[in-house]
């Protein structure tokens, strides 16, 4: 049977691009989800994009997203009428030749080409009937970095149009204890940070992200085509143990991630090599000249260092390693000023005159490293690459790294790459833009700090080890090793960390395991990382030696399903079945092919990023669950939850509610006694009030929470039923439903209710057999006249008292308090948080009366 075929191939930074934009009214990306789960550094991610066909007529979708350059794909659906069509993974030359084969046949095919080995975009259309529906599925995974001293997980978020079911959601567990946790990036900024909601709590965090339509619209990187930005979830982990961290897996896996702190900085020997030729000239030049000067400014008193300018011949300004002095200093910033473009370029006499000063200048005690930035090609002197590659790999010697800076893309970036992984060191690529300056600092700073060399990692009773030989550990970066322990015999298991510090030889050999994770998890974390290394080795033999690299990595990405430079992913679909996607329709009882393109819409997209403030929701009711954001006339009942009645001499029981702290990492938490009517929410200027009932169990919530804005709106939170006025809607299906300017999507056990800049997400629980709902306001309204339990601002307190009993002041009031916790309900999956005990009043600052009513 013939088959239609998608082919996806390996990707970089996460992105969905739009090439012909037609209007919201022939097609709608109606959900728009991305998912991360980072687990021990090991991000997951899923995004999930469903588009409606609005028109009567055939049109195609068009699919086009990139991911970050360390990242694999491991799988990609389409789901048409219910129906999925997953990708297998396969060897890049038999899975060009079905896909060369489908495109001879004429049939829909989608294909991701490789743009070098750092840059790789999938793009892929599909035809879609009228009224009819595709939903696309990427998942890719990455093992964080960590630089600065901390951790980044990207989100870049383009879908292309304002989505009313648009939400990100991160979870992350560490086993180590997660020590902070910011959101950054553009998307994080004035009004879309009051769609971010962060926790925080011990070896968990969770990020989530709801913006509501109509902020998606109005914020500073946004439009009416919707937004166009990052977020960037930045975090560390604690570190109690010098050798670090060590998680195994049942089945003998193991990953040791080792970041030593404190420890005292080794004094560096660095020399400067700059490309001064022709191709330099203009702005390229002047942000080198002005990176230089910053850089030599970082430089400490203790450093010794050096300076090379080239084009077909070098220029000192000194033949001899200078110690970094003031004076010494201010002559070298002098030098670096009017440097200009000029001549040819001769890489192989500058690096080689930069290893023979370094090499000309040992200090004991010390680390050298070796910079060389250029924008070209070897046009001068020594041209052949290979020749170059094995002068400068004599010349050091394994005794420094080389590191080396490609500007924009005109360089040979994988001459540079190999030249670098051949003596220790990394290729960087600078972009020429107007913050290329900042890029080149950047990269100084990470190398700048070296804490130990000759780093090497033992482990007696490990096997199938990563890279254990590491030249230098700098501050801020940290070294991870992946093996197997056979049998999983962790009592012969013995990891050993050698290495040289500033003071001599130091030794690091306490073992600690961290904690046990999935088999699956720890296998992939030791193949991602296996294959990665592969891969760079592949650049470094020849055959056959290359060959039995390629083979390795290219059997290991098969197994784990990675996407990468030598698989790809195909998509299949037998011909016949649900015609209406992958293959044109059929008229008249014969096979006809419309042409495409003449209609195109995009399935959004995602990428990775940062963010600067972000705003907090100040409360969780612990046994609650209550929210809302209505609009316009509309009022709506969340629900109804049947409490159970009490039991003849039955104390009402109490609901315990979580108020966040600012600046305090630890909660407030309070009691309410009884099947009480709250008042959660109320905004005189939208109209707007979110009322609950507390329901009559232990551990339970609300069980029923109403909204009002003037007419009426009814939901249940199981079959989804919206009543506005007179006009009822039922529920039936995975897309919205709107009355008015409020729009309800139901998901699963969850019912997500926006208007305006509000938006509230009602979860459903159930613990003990008993369901409750529990409100949670993800985005806060702009506005600061909002009041009720869930408009409470974190509350400001300090440690006044530990002994004999414990006293806080909160908000300039002393009041006795006690150490308990309370179930976090806000999340998902509920955690247990620590927190401090108070009275309500003493917690909401005004009598609890203030906040019960009498009707709902």
């Amino acid at each position: 049977m013939e088959r239609a075929v998608f082919k996806v191939t390996s990707l970089l930074l996460l992105l969905a691009l739009v090439t012909t934009l037609p209007t919201k009214e022939d097609w709608d990306i109606y959900s728009f989800h991305i998912n991360s789960k980072v687990t021990s550094r090991y991000a997951t991610t899923v995004i999930t994009s469903r588009v409606a066909n609005r028109m009567d007529e055939y049109k195609e979708i068009e699919f086009h997203v990139r991911i970050p350059n360390n990242a694999f794909i491991s799988n990609f659906v389409m789901c048409i009428d219910g129906k999925r069509y997953t990708g297998a993974v396969k060897g890049k030359e038999q899975a060009q030749q079905e896909y060369t084969q489908a495109v001879s046949r004429g049939q829909s095919a989608g294909i991701v080409r490789s743009v070098g080995r750092t840059l790789e975009e999938f793009k892929t259309s599909v035809t879609v009937a009228p009224h009819k529906k595709v939903t696309f599925e990427l998942t890719f995974e990455e093992l964080l970095t960590r630089r600065f001293g901390h951790y980044k997980l990207q989100i870049h978020a383009r879908p292309m149009q304002p989505v009313k079911d648009f939400k990100v959601d991160v979870h992350i567990h560490e086993e180590a204890g997660i020590s902070f946790i910011n959101v950054e990036g553009g998307l994080s900024t004035k009004d879309l940070a009051d769609a971010i909601t962060k926790t925080l709590e011990d070896k968990e965090a969770w990020v989530y992200f709801y913006p509501t339509e109509d902020k998606q619209k109005t914020c500073d990187r946004c439009g009416e085509q919707g937004m166009n930005g990052d977020l960037v979830i930045v975090y560390d982990v604690n570190r109690n143990a010098l050798i670090g961290d060590i998680e195994r897996s049942l089945d003998g896996h193991f990953v040791h991630h080792f970041a030593p702190s404190p420890l005292t900085r080794i004094s560096k020997n660095v020399v400067f090599i700059i490309d001064q030729s022709g191709s330099m000239k203009g702005t390229k030049i002047q942000q080198t000249r002005s990176a230089l000067l910053h850089i030599l400014s970082d430089l400490a008193g203790d450093d010794y260092f050096g300076l090379i300018t080239f084009d077909h011949e070098i220029f000192h300004w000194k033949r001899e390693l200078v110690q970094a002095s003031q004076e010494n200093l201010g002559s070298a910033k002098e030098f670096v000023k009017p440097i200009n473009d000029r001549g040819a370029t001769d890489i192989n006499l500058a690096v080689l005159e930069g290893a023979r000063m370094l090499n000309a200048n040992p200090r004991e005690g010390s680390a050298s490293i070796l910079i060389l930035l250029t924008d070209g090609r070897p046009v001068g002197g020594v041209t052949d690459l290979g020749r170059i590659k094995s002068n400068v790999k004599e010349a050091i010697a394994g005794k420094f790294p080389l590191y080396c800076l490609g500007f924009g893309f005109d360089v040979d970036f994988e001459f540079l790459k190999t030249m670098s992984l051949q003596n220790d060191g990394v290729a960087r690529r600078i972009y020429d833009e107007s913050d290329a300056d900042i890029q080149l600092r950047d990269f100084y700073v990470e190398v700048a700090t070296s804490l130990l060399t000759d780093v090497t990692m033992t482990y007696l009773g490990g096997t199938n080890l990563t890279q254990t030989n590491f030249s230098q550990y700098y501050d801020g970066s940290e070294i991870v090793v992946a093996g197997q322990i056979p049998d999983n015999n962790v009592e012969t298991f013995i990891p050993q960390v050698v290495a040289i510090s500033r003071n001599g030889k130091v030794t690091f050999s306490e073992t600690n395991f961290a904690g046990i994770l999935s088999n699956d998890h720890i296998q992939r974390v030791w193949a991602y990382l296996t294959v990665k290394q592969l891969l760079e080795k592949e650049l470094l033999w020849c055959e056959p030696e290359e060959d039995k690299v390629k083979e390795e990595a290219l059997k290991l990405s098969l197994k784990y399903s990675f996407v990468t430079p030598l698989t790809s992913m195909v998509v299949t679909k037998p011909q016949g079945e649900s015609t209406d996607v992958l293959h044109k329709p059929k008229e008249g009882g014969t096979d006809t092919n419309p042409q495409r393109g003449s209609q195109r819409g995009s399935a959004g997209g995602y990428g990775g990023g940062y963010s600067h403030s972000v705003h907090i929701p100040a409360l969780y009711p612990m046994h609650t669950g209550a929210a809302g954001h209505i609009n316009q006339h509309a009022t709506i009942i969340a629900g109804s939850v049947p409490s159970p009645p009490l039991r003849p001499g039955e104390a009402h029981l109490s609901h315990r509610f979580l108020l966040r702290a600012e600046y305090q990492s630890i909660p407030l938490c309070f009691d309410i006694t009884g099947n009480e009517r709250l008042k959660l929410l109320h905004s005189p200027s939208r109209e707007l009030s979110v009322n609950g009932e507390l329901d009559s169990f232990a551990g339970g919530g609300f069980t029923k929470i109403v909204i009002h804005v003037k007419a009426d709106l009814y939901i249940d939170v199981d079959k989804i039923i919206v009543r506005d006025g007179q006009t009822l809607t039922r529920h039936t299906g995975e897309e919205y439903i709107t009355a008015g300017s409020v729009t309800v999507i139901k998901r699963n056990k969850e019912v997500d209710v926006a208007t305006g800049d509000i938006r509230i997400v009602i979860l459903l629980h159930e613990r003990h057999g008993e369901k409750f709902l529990w409100p949670v306001l993800r985005q806060h309204p702009s506005d600061n006249n909002a009041e009720g339990i869930l408009a409470l601002k974190p509350a400001v307190y300090e440690e006044r008292q530990q002994t004999p009993s414990s006293r806080l002041m909160i908000n300039g009031q002393e009041v006795d308090v006690g150490r308990s916790d309370a179930v976090d309900y806000s999340i998902v999956r509920p955690p247990k948080r620590g927190c401090w005990l108070v009275s309500a009043d003493a917690a909401l600052q005004r009598p609890l009366d203030d906040f019960i009513i009498e009707q709902l």
